[in-house]
């Protein structure tokens, strides 16, 4: 069985450097996979090429069978491809339910409020401030909007780039338990982090990326217990 989402040979470059070199990836539907490395190790690069936003040297990326290697992010949109950005990305001058709402706007309004309700049963705390400026919510409430208003988009594959960076680490938590809630109902993930053990713990598959090139690859248990991630990555 063919995955959801296949990369083979992605390369990505910024002038002459080479950020991302010949990768490999397969991310089967309604699993996590996560892409884990350090800081500069072409993670951020690898998910900003999958979602069109930045342009690819070479390689190709195919969606359910369909080469997407060219796309507009529009496109990759309409596909159910949608993003959670790092730095979350909010409209901080909107409330709360504005910037829910404009995650829907390009399937319409359908739905909405079911969807809505969705949203509030995985974080609460967004329906007890749903009049309230986006502006105004703590770091780790703007990540709920974040994910909460690409939710609102209805994807079949949601891309997460670096959702605990800058959190608590009781907010981490928080989010990756939301994250596994969400997986659980039967969407596909792919979580480029650089918290390694919070994401190794809750993807079904892992690979980890050094220098731009795909070092290791394997379950999110076996990478867990690698003796080359405990050593460079788990402090052990």
């Amino acid at each position: 069985m063919s995955a959801m989402l296949e990369v083979r040979g992605l390369e990505v470059n910024y002038g002459h450097i080479e950020a991302v070199r010949g990768i490999d990836l397969d991310l089967n539907a309604k699993e996590i996979t996560a892409l884990v490395g350090a800081n500069g190790a072409g993670k951020s690069t690898t998910l900003l090429a999958l979602s069109g936003l930045l342009p690819k040297a070479r390689g190709k990326i195919s969606f359910e069978g369909e080469d997407i290697t060219n796309l507009a992010p529009h496109q990759l949109v309409a596909r159910g491809i949608v993003q959670v950005p790092e730095g979350r990305a909010i409209l901080t001058t909107m409330t709360v339910l504005e910037n829910l709402e404009l995650g829907a706007y390009r399937r319409g309004l359908k739905n909405v409020d079911s969807d809505l309700e969705y949203v509030f049963n995985l974080f609460p705390r967004l329906k007890e401030r749903i009049t309230g400026i986006a502006g105004n919510l703590s770091g780790g409430e703007q990540q709920m909007l974040a994910i909460g208003r690409a939710l609102m988009a209805k994807p079949r594959l949601l891309l997460l780039d670096e959702p605990s960076m800058g959190l608590a680490p009781i907010v981490v938590q928080e989010i990756f338990r939301s994250l596994r809630a969400i997986n659980a109902d039967g969407l596909t993930l792919f979580l480029v982090e650089q918290n390694v053990r919070q994401a190794l713990k809750i993807a079904q598959h892992g690979y980890v990326l050094e220098n731009g090139a795909m070092a290791l690859t394997g379950t999110g248990r076996e990478l867990l217990g690698h003796p080359r991630v405990l050593e460079a990555y788990l402090g052990a």
